[in-house]
């Protein structure tokens, strides 16, 4: 059935309003009818689309970035374990200053035992150690500057970061006497001793004076502090460290590179009989090391 919406009020009044089903009626509507309230709706997503995006730029804008450095400062401690150490190598500090998000500046200063790589410790029959011809300890301490690279940034609270760093700076070995318990005791052609008193003195070892036949023992190890020398060198590193940290304002990780180290003059580390001091001791001190690091940003 047809209808003719402007002659219905005409024909049927009112009534014909009620006698037509609610259904049938929005069935009938012109399309044009469709096409004003479907515009209707396309405007009003149109207007809301550009606050829409607003707001999403302007929450883009206020997150932090990944990429912007979060922090300004660091400041580290470590313990250093190299190739020309012990079972544990030395300490180090470290303050660093972002210059921006992938290169930062850095200042350290490291304190390191340095051993020759003949050292050998042995015992004796009374049950002393010592290290065999050893004449000197030495400790270097050295104050570097350089620069650092982030290769890798990690995520903020979680992740690895990669870090490729140089730096150098000056040399300073501390040649501290080595002291050995040395038994200066009158014997006999038996080996007793002739008398009651015993004569033990704590002396630097020297090749031209003391046998191994009577080193007792090492003497304590800061018999000869006073007697330590000073001696002047350069250094030079290159590393790579692998940062850790799942908080912001914290920092731990590994460091592991090589370094470069050399002197004026050879360091006398070990003596021997017959042998040439030069010959036996260097100049120069490269080595490979691995740091392991505490600290904090802001």
């Amino acid at each position: 059935m047809l209808v003719n919406l402007r002659t219905f009020d005409s024909v049927g009044g009112s009534q014909g309003w009620e006698r037509l089903p609610f259904h049938r009626f929005f069935s009938l509507r012109p399309v044009r009818i469709q096409l004003v309230l479907g515009g209707s709706a396309l405007l009003a997503l149109l207007g809301a689309s550009p606050a829409v995006q607003a707001q999403q730029m302007s929450s883009a804008a206020a997150a932090p970035s990944n990429e912007d450095a979060s922090y300004r400062k660091e400041f580290t401690y470590g313990i250093n374990f190299n190739t020309r150490g012990g079972l544990i190598g030395g300490i180090s500090v470290r303050s660093t200053r972002m210059l921006n998000q992938d290169w930062a500046r850095f200042w350290s200063i490291e304190g390191v035992e340095v051993k020759h790589p003949k050292e050998q410790k042995v015992s004796n029959s009374v049950g002393g150690q010592y290290v065999l011809g050893k004449t000197n300890y030495m400790y270097a301490l050295r104050p570097s500057v350089g620069v650092q690279r982030v290769i890798f940034r990690k995520a903020p609270d979680t992740g690895v970061q990669v870090n490729a760093l140089i730096g150098g700076g000056p040399s300073i070995a501390l040649l501290m006497p080595y002291y050995i318990a040395y038994d200066y005791t009158e014997r006999n052609s038996q080996g007793q001793p002739v008398g009651s008193i015993t004569d033990v003195r704590n002396e630097q070892f020297d090749p031209q004076i003391h046998s191994t036949q009577r080193i007792l023992d090492r003497a304590p190890l800061f018999t000869g502090v006073g007697e330590t020398k000073p001696h002047v060198g350069v250094h030079v590193r290159g590393a790579l460290g692998f940062e850790y940290g799942r908080y912001r304002d914290a920092v731990a990780g590994v460091e592991t590179g090589f370094l470069f180290e050399a002197y004026t003059k050879r360091l006398p580390i070990l003596r021997a009989n017959q042998v040439d001091d030069n010959k036996l001791n260097r100049s120069f001190y490269p080595s490979v090391y691995l740091t392991l690091y505490l600290g904090h940003r802001s």
